[in-house]
């Protein structure tokens, strides 16, 4: 698998982007960059997208994708999945055509630009040649995290936001990951501030990586609020942990 990092960023300044990792140019986890980023045949390509949870910087790429989308002329239905609280915030919130027009009924109701589908905690949504299973994380709203498998048994677990979260590590339990994307968001002098809005730092990190069964083989880092960057990365390299370090807007991994 190829992960495009259209955004890793905790916070908006500029050339840095809100979350969104597009896998194989197909599949994306989280919304928060899209169209600022991809060109229109890269948009149109998109078919499914996980959302973690329903803070807008993680699905608000989402409302101008479907604009793009309803004028293209072989238009193509995006599946927006997350668990059914999430979902609800963004049928309530969003496309309410108030806030924006409701592109699950746009431009028919039987063949809308947006399809909400609803998935649950530890059940694997299969699309194609991937399979999609998302874990309760610890936040400050109803979150989940993404395992993302493929066919070849290439495996990968993003976070989106999260704290301190033991029970995620114990049902994905001996399972290897090839690549963890994980979230730190501030330094350890704000390790307050972090737990008490559902955020790790290193130091945090460093005792979710001891509660694993199997260590992942690369350790990624995303969402650093940006006047924080390099002090979280001059203490991620103190850690001295092979494969773990930040990721960069706009790169591409391989998994």
């Amino acid at each position: 698998m190829k992960i495009k990092v259209l955004g890793c960023s905790g916070a908006e300044y500029p050339g840095r982007y809100s979350p969104a990792f597009l896998v194989d140019r197909e599949i994306l986890l989280d919304a928060g960059t899209i169209t600022s980023v991809l060109r229109e045949k890269q948009q149109i390509r998109i078919r499914r997208i996980y959302i973690t949870h329903a803070h807008l910087d993680h699905i608000r790429g989402i409302p101008s994708l479907a604009d793009n989308l309803v004028t293209v002329r072989d238009r193509r239905r995006v599946s927006i999945c997350s668990i059914p609280s999430v979902v609800g915030t963004i049928r309530k919130n969003l496309f309410n055509d108030a806030v924006w027009p409701d592109f699950t009924v746009i431009p028919d109701p039987d063949d809308a630009i947006l399809r909400l589908v609803k998935v649950r905690e530890g059940r694997p949504d299969r699309n194609g040649k991937y399979t999609v299973t998302p874990y309760r994380v610890n936040h400050t709203v109803p979150a989940v995290g993404f395992l993302v498998e493929d066919e070849k048994g290439r495996r990968f677990f993003y976070t989106g936001d999260t704290g301190p979260t033991p029970g995620t590590w114990e049902k994905i339990g001996k399972r290897e990951l090839h690549c963890l994307i994980i979230d730190v968001s501030f330094p350890d002098s704000m390790e307050e501030l972090a737990i008490r809005t559902g955020h790790l730092t290193p130091r945090l990190l460093g005792v979710e990586l001891s509660k694993m069964v199997l260590p992942p083989a690369r350790v990624l880092i995303t969402h650093p609020k940006p006047r924080f960057r390099k002090v979280i990365a001059g203490e991620i390299r103190k850690m001295k942990i092979d494969g773990m370090r930040l990721l960069r807007d706009g790169e591409t991994i391989s998994v």
